[in-house]
């Protein structure tokens, strides 16, 4: 996330905030790493909720959509964090799909359960990279960008136990004298 101007994805301005400005650098290109990721996240979702088809459409269907509205709260609040510490936000989509640790989304994909796992190993990857966030933000003693990661951390693994619910084993069905796992 550079230009001819230097990188912008550690870029500070002027500011009086109590961090010093080489904390806020690093502070800020995690952060910025993770606006990447999070707009990505969100555009993969809607990518689901556009193409998912099958006997579970509509539920999915709302679902994905509601994930998706969730998600863009967050590209505002670490967007918006970023900015609070006197960064320069790198919030295009164009620099999303140039930084994001997520692997493309499939686009040979339209069953409703091939959605879910495709978005499940999205979310697991996503969720590990709020693990990290949290532990960096800690070792660079901001608390305050380690909470916003707490923040998300915690409604991230929520939806991945969502997602992961319709494709989880959930039952043990008698069938012909054996008992057979239903699920994955």
């Amino acid at each position: 996330m550079s230009d001819s101007n230097g990188n912008l994805s550690s870029r500070l301005y002027p500011s009086h905030i109590d961090i010093p400005a080489d904390v806020r650098s690093k502070v800020v290109t995690l952060l910025n790493q993770t606006l990447a990721a999070t707009t990505d996240l969100k555009s993969q979702v809607k990518q689901a909720h556009w193409n998912v088809k099958g006997t579970d459409f509509y539920q999915l269907h709302e679902m994905f959509d509601e994930i998706a509205d969730e998600v863009e709260e967050y590209i505002d609040m670490f967007a918006e964090r970023i900015t609070a510490l006197a960064g320069y936000a790198c919030g295009t989509v164009r620099m999303a799909a140039a930084n994001s640790i997520l692997p493309e989304y499939p686009t040979d994909i339209s069953d409703g359960m091939a959605h879910v796992t495709a978005l499940v190993e999205r979310f697991a990857a996503y969720a590990k990279h709020l693990r990290e966030g949290i532990k960096k933000a800690d070792e660079l003693d901001d608390q305050d960008t380690n909470d916003l990661y707490v923040e998300v951390s915690r409604t991230i693994d929520k939806r991945l136990w969502f997602l992961e619910a319709h494709i989880q084993v959930s039952e043990v069905k008698e069938e012909s004298g054996t008992q057979q796992k239903l699920g994955v």
